[in-house]
């Protein structure tokens, strides 16, 4: 039996109230970890599109379009080893040592040079250290540089256009097909298949022996 004077505390109505503010806690807390899992996923948490500074004022355009420099020239293990390589400061002199060689934008390079300290530059695209990834495998399979950095020779300053997330890289490793080229025109970016895209990328899997990857030491060793 109910004791006398709980019907004035607690009236019909306070029901329905708990049973809202449990409903609103519920989707609340429901929807703060979902929103926090949709945001550590989104450009803004990741970075992208977001130039990054450099300490000399490098633009991929000129060097790239302009001047007609292949991707390897600076990067230059990128096809022979896991990593892709940073140019050093003598291999930017081999040019600036007669071009340019007194303007203000490159006395870093200049500086760095006689002081035999190397530039340090700002890496772009980066992986966790529990992430194996290696350039050359990409390379020699044909995988184009465009499909990680995107249109690099199209940037003042690069930036990450990439998420580079787990899932991201499993649906290229499930489907490789659309991301493949021939070698020789890895570092293309203005490369567009012949024909039928999918057949196209049908026809390279097999040329560059292709086989889909998705197991979990293929990327964590």
């Amino acid at each position: 039996m109910q004791p006398a004077g709980m019907a004035s505390l607690f009236r019909p109505r306070h029901n329905t109230l708990a049973r809202i503010s449990l409903l609103v806690l519920a989707v609340g807390g429901g929807g703060g970890v979902g929103g926090l899992l949709f945001y550590v996923r989104s450009p803004l948490a990741r970075g992208m599109q977001d130039p990054i500074e450099q300490p000399i004022q490098f633009d991929h355009r000129h060097h790239t379009r302009d001047e007609g420099i292949d991707c390897r020239f600076c990067h230059n293990t990128v096809d022979s080893s896991p990593h892709a390589g940073i140019p050093a400061t003598q291999l930017c002199l081999n040019c600036h040592s007669q071009i340019w060689n007194q303007s203000p934008l490159l006395e870093p390079v200049r500086r760095s040079f006689f002081e035999g300290k190397p530039l340090t530059w700002k890496k772009v695209n980066d992986v966790p250290d529990f992430v194996y990834f290696n350039h050359s495998i990409h390379v020699a399979k044909g995988v184009g540089c465009v499909t990680c950095h995107g249109r690099v020779d199209k940037m003042a300053a690069v930036e990450k256009m990439q998420p580079m997330t787990m899932s991201w890289c499993l649906s290229c490793h499930r489907n490789p097909e659309p991301n493949l080229r021939p070698v020789e025109e890895v570092t293309n970016m203005d490369w567009k298949p012949e024909g039928d895209p999918i057949e196209a990328g049908r026809v390279l899997a097999q040329r560059n022996d292709i086989h889909t990857r998705t197991s979990c030491s293929t990327c964590h060793r």
